[in-house]
């Protein structure tokens, strides 16, 4: 069994004492550290780094699964790397998965608010009427669908988890140890990463578009676009790397 490297540890560390911090402090935990929509009244500043070290305190398999699978590859990966460029990639793979999620957000959420104007209500009409919950607004402007439409585009959400970074940390994987088989819990046949990371971010694609209502309606409570955009800056870090013979330099 891999040993866990020491940069892994202390990731695994920090994880876990936020998420029994969040146990004990409760959703307040949530609106302070979780990723919120830029115009809602609960985003801060921090948010788009202290909500990769946030998990679902209401499901324990959140953080455990994604501990594994940042031991698991993560310690691989420093071993070739060192330590600070571990981390570098880390939390920039984590903000990558934040920006590629918030951005659709503001495209879905743009796109709802140019029907609901379109009844006669102002930006800053709406705007006002989201923060503070007074859906009398509403009533009488726009049917039950179009309100869905807005309330769902991402004003409302809250991001947490490490597995964008989580994601771009395989990527990595892929690219340092192509051939290594890999299983999946559910599909106990090994597979090759080169072939099954691509195949496991084709299926988040599918499912991420399926969520925004493009093949179907509804979602599944995942970030799936936050899963393809630390893997997207993963994958572009590694081609850069690969490209200028970077990613044999260690740098610490």
């Amino acid at each position: 069994m891999m040993r866990v490297t020491e940069t892994v540890k202390q990731l695994i560390i920090i994880n876990i004492i936020f998420f029994v911090g969040s146990l004990i402090v409760g959703p307040a935990a949530d609106d302070i550290l979780a990723m919120h929509f830029p115009l809602n009244p609960d985003f801060k500043v921090w948010q788009p780094l202290t909500y990769m070290f946030m998990h679902d305190r209401h499901n324990f398999l959140h953080i455990i699964f994604n501990m594994i699978g940042l031991w698991m590859f993560g310690s691989s990966l420093e071993q070739v790397w060192g330590a600070k460029k571990l981390i570098f990639f880390y939390i920039s793979c984590g903000l990558g998965a934040v920006a590629l999620h918030i951005g659709i957000d503001y495209y879905m959420f743009n796109k709802a608010m140019a029907v609901v104007e379109a009844s006669g209500l102002t930006r800053d009409q709406i705007l006002a009427a989201l923060s503070t919950e007074n859906l009398d607004v509403f009533q009488g402007k726009i049917d039950q669908a179009t309100f869905n439409m807005l309330a769902n585009s991402g004003y409302y959400g809250a991001m947490l988890g490490a597995s964008g970074a989580l994601y771009g940390i395989t990527v990595a994987f892929a690219f340092v140890y192509p051939d290594v088989p890999m299983m999946m819990m559910f599909i106990p046949i090994p597979i090759k990463a080169k072939y099954l990371v691509p195949g496991l971010l084709a299926l988040d694609l599918f499912l991420g578009l399926k969520g925004q209502g493009i093949f179907g309606s509804g979602g599944d409570g995942i970030a799936h676009f936050a899963h393809l955009g630390g893997a997207l800056i993963g994958f572009i870090m590694m081609w850069y790397w690969k490209k200028n013979s970077f990613n044999n330099n260690r740098w610490n």
